[in-house]
């Protein structure tokens, strides 16, 4: 099962990260969350770690209008927010990951029409930010 919609960019991973959020900042996505998964594990685990994980940044992305109407729907649809999205590239990467969880899982875990709807809206602007990286 395939739950992520992705592009790779040939971007240096700060300048893909800079990128990706105006992407979703044009689809009308704010970040509420991010998270620096580098920085925590050096932390946490050591500078191995941090290695081996390499450059890799989880943004908390939120459309306030779409997930209004998720919860609206279906209050536990919050457990699924915000829409994760990750920039990442291992040290020995030439290109730039970026991904976000598809929108229609939340489909397979819901039988109410207007989470249908707005994870085809989400699934349609997530893919817009992801196309305008690639370009």
């Amino acid at each position: 099962m395939t739950y992520t919609l992705h592009t790779t960019i040939d971007l240096p991973w700060a300048e893909a990260l800079e990128q990706t959020r105006a992407a979703l900042a044009a689809q009308g996505f704010g970040i509420l969350t991010e998270i620096n998964v580098r920085s925590t594990f050096e932390a946490k685990l050591g500078t191995e770690a941090a290695d081996a994980v390499g450059d890799y940044t989880i943004l908390g992305a939120c459309n306030p209008a779409l997930a209004s109407r998720a919860l609206a729907a279906e209050p536990e649809m919050g457990a699924l927010l915000p829409c994760n999205v990750v920039v990442r590239r291992s040290k020995d990467a030439n290109v730039t990951t970026v991904e976000a969880i598809d929108p229609q899982t939340m489909v397979q875990l819901s039988s109410a029409p207007a989470v249908k709807e707005v994870a085809d809206d989400a699934g349609t602007r997530l893919r817009q930010a992801l196309s305008t990286l690639s370009q």
